[in-house]
């Protein structure tokens, strides 16, 4: 009995230890971040967590990485940043990555996430050579998700937030092709039993993508398209947004 008491106490006190981190890989447009918040609060509310319960590391400040010891998860976040630019904070997360994904910390992708976690784990990035994808659009969920813990208790097609220029073009070695639709094929993959990347956005809301089709119009209209159907199209995502509280979720069962 004592030997189970101690284990649980210093599960307890790893739990106390350990912090769930948000990586804020850039800022949205000035005038959304006044209207609804930034990356980081979307996400946060979206993974159903409190401001106290969350650390955030911030691209726009030089601030030292934490140690993956210290990890319980972590999420990275979109960005307005490529990445294939390169950029020194974006380089710095980049070489941190295989670090998390070796130390098996529960690790989300989102977006610019998403491409910067297949690119460090020597995956492919580039843009797309059909332009961005943005609204709202549906994805497929491959067969590999019946046994993804993250992904296995969503239906077979969902609907999604999207708006990115560049893409994943090859998955990394190894990875577990999760999703996908006829503009994009890879909208999530896993690799290992801890690390996901998705394309989409499931901390968006419709009035934050809307924002986004509205800022973009005139990039839209330059390549001919409809920004009217584009908005038309917009509706809320509950089912993509589950996939941060199941994320959540699973941080916490790995800490338990």
């Amino acid at each position: 009995m004592g030997g189970h008491s101690v284990s649980r106490t210093r599960k307890r006190l790893n739990l106390v230890m350990k912090a769930f981190w948000i990586i804020k890989a850039g800022t949205t447009f000035a005038d959304t971040a006044r209207e609804f918040g930034d990356f980081d609060q979307w996400t946060r509310d979206s993974l159903g967590l409190d401001l106290d319960q969350v650390r955030i590391w911030d691209a726009e400040a030089d601030q030292p990485l934490p140690d993956p010891s210290t990890c319980s998860g972590v999420v990275v976040t979109g960005s307005h940043a490529m990445v294939t630019d390169h950029l020194p904070w974006s380089v710095h997360v980049e070489a941190w990555i295989p670090e998390l994904v070796r130390a098996d910390v529960p690790l989300l992708g989102i977006c610019y996430g998403h491409q910067l976690l297949a690119q460090a784990m020597d995956g492919q990035v580039s843009y797309h050579p059909l332009g961005r994808e943005i609204g709202t659009v549906e994805v497929e969920l491959l067969d590999s998700c019946r046994d993804d813990p993250l992904l296995r208790e969503l239906p077979s097609t969902i609907s999604v937030h999207a708006v990115h220029a560049q893409s994943v073009i090859q998955l990394p070695p190894g990875a577990v092709h999760l999703a996908r639709n006829d503009y994009e094929p890879h909208h999530a993959f896993r690799l290992g039993d801890s690390a996901w990347g998705i394309q989409f956005h499931p901390e968006y809301d419709a009035p934050i993508m809307q924002s986004y089709i509205e800022h973009l119009a005139d990039e839209l209209y330059a390549a001919n398209r409809d920004v009217s159907d584009v908005l038309r199209s917009v509706r809320e995502t509950p089912r993509a947004r589950d996939v941060l509280r199941r994320f959540t979720k699973l941080v916490h069962e790995k800490a338990s």
